[in-house]
């Protein structure tokens, strides 16, 4: 799994976002303390609503995109081109959603529905940027980093720009559009330059990658159910303010969540090709690449409960010491999100999508039923709870239920002997 080319991969992508974490630190510390919690509350709102439609823009192609690319390299042009037609049209009735959604839920609050619409102008965006999951087939992430990391500094700049010169909170909705934009062109460019093929829409292609991404729509949302609806709950329920501590200790939580992400995006590809050519080799990696999640989230959750209070101190000042606790609860989160990603590699591969909607929906409830009935007894720190509950048992639990994805959930016990990570980490090193 971890060969040359993937570790080369996946080196460029870590390298590129350490960057990226330290420049977001750096703008969103001073955004949520020049903001204030009540400020930085109604941004991170409008960030939650706008997430929670993304799963419906994106039509669940993107969790099949990758495959499609592996398989059928010559119709790059035709996948990309047509994933972006698609995405498109559903960027804009999901923009509509997310202003009638806002308006319904929070009557005589403009300010709330004119933030949430800004902001939701980065769906159009986000659709165009199908195109990033060609360079991801093709291992070179080293360009999409790159982009990716010109267009935050841009929009970095600009965010502080904001903050010296006081603009309203209306400016900072925009920002996230601006990133995504830049991000968009310039990957279509590149895409262009690198021989990539003549992007055209085609029926025959929607319905194939639509039969196999109707699975993840429903599986998406549900997952942005369990990772949003707190922060929406906390919103209605108790105010901006809270919504702004809360907020603050998921920030903190995922500020290294871009070495997870780059780790899974280099391993998809090559896992997906092994299946059916070495099963073997195969059921090894997935299970390599649990094991390299597992033990890196628990050394991160170890390290952030004991340093909570310190952390957000040095970054977000007394105002924030609310978000300590829940921090300390929502770092263990972590540890189980992050086994969420390797399980769908599995379940595409193996071609067992039509259960995801199950294992997601599960989740869903669970969280929704959990921040009823957690949020009212113990606020934020309950959201916290609610929270960590629903990822164990909506990635460790739920496999255990559901026999024919049982297989997985043995490859992920196997991934907890720590001799799978140290005899792939000498490996690595000899190959040095």
């Amino acid at each position: 799994m971890l060969n040359s080319k993937v570790a080369k991969n996946a080196g460029w992508i870590i390298m590129c976002r350490i960057v990226q974490s330290v420049l977001n630190l750096v703008v969103t510390m001073m955004m949520a303390r020049m903001m204030g919690p009540s400020g930085y509350g109604l941004i991170s709102y409008a960030a939650s609503v706008v997430a929670f439609v993304a799963p419906l823009m994106k039509l669940g192609i993107n969790a099949v995109l990758v495959q499609f690319l592996v398989k059928e390299p010559e119709r790059d042009g035709e996948i990309v081109g047509t994933s972006c037609a698609l995405c498109s049209v559903s960027a804009l009735l999901s923009m509509l959603g997310v202003s009638a959604f806002v308006a319904i839920s929070t009557p005589g609050e403009p300010e709330t529905l004119i933030v949430c619409a800004l902001y939701s102008l980065i769906l159009i965006f986000q659709a165009l940027e199908m195109v990033h999951y060609w360079f991801q087939a093709k291992l070179l992430s080293k360009y999409t980093s790159v982009t990716m990391l010109a267009a935050y500094f841009i929009v970095s700049v600009y965010k502080l720009v904001l903050l010296l010169t006081g603009c309203n909170i209306y400016w900072f909705a925009v920002a996230q559009a601006i990133d995504y934009a830049i991000i968009a062109v310039a990957l279509f460019i590149i895409y262009k330059k690198l021989g990539g093929g003549k992007l055209r829409f085609s029926w025959d292609m929607a319905k194939r990658l639509l039969s196999k991404s109707r699975y993840y729509i429903v599986s998406g949302l549900m997952v942005t159910v369990f990772a949003q609806t707190d922060k929406i709950m906390i919103k209605l329920m108790m105010g901006d303010a809270f919504t702004g501590y809360y907020s603050t200790a998921v920030a903190c939580a995922g500020m290294t969540g871009f070495v997870f992400t780059a780790i899974i995006d280099s391993a998809r590809p090559s896992i997906l090709k092994a299946h059916g050519e070495d099963n073997a080799a195969f059921e090894k990696n997935v299970s390599r690449l649990y094991s390299i999640m597992i033990y890196l989230s628990l050394l991160q959750s170890v390290f952030m409960t004991v340093f909570a209070d310190l952390a957000i101190g040095i970054l977000y000042g007394a105002e924030y010491a609310a978000s300590v606790l829940p921090l300390r609860i929502i770092v263990w989160y972590t540890t189980f999100s992050h086994l969420g990603p390797v399980r769908n590699i599995w379940i595409l591969a193996e071609e067992k999508q039509k259960y995801l909607w199950i294992i997601n929906l599960s989740g869903a409830l669970c969280n929704v039923a959990l921040n009823l009935a957690f949020i009212p007894a113990w606020g934020v720190e309950g959201a916290a709870a609610a929270s960590l509950i629903t990822q164990i048992v909506a990635n460790v639990v739920t496999g255990f239920v559901i026999r024919p994805i049982r297989r997985n959930n043995i490859l992920m016990l196997k991934a907890l002997n720590p001799r799978l990570l140290i005899d792939l980490v000498k490996g690595e090193l000899k190959k040095k």
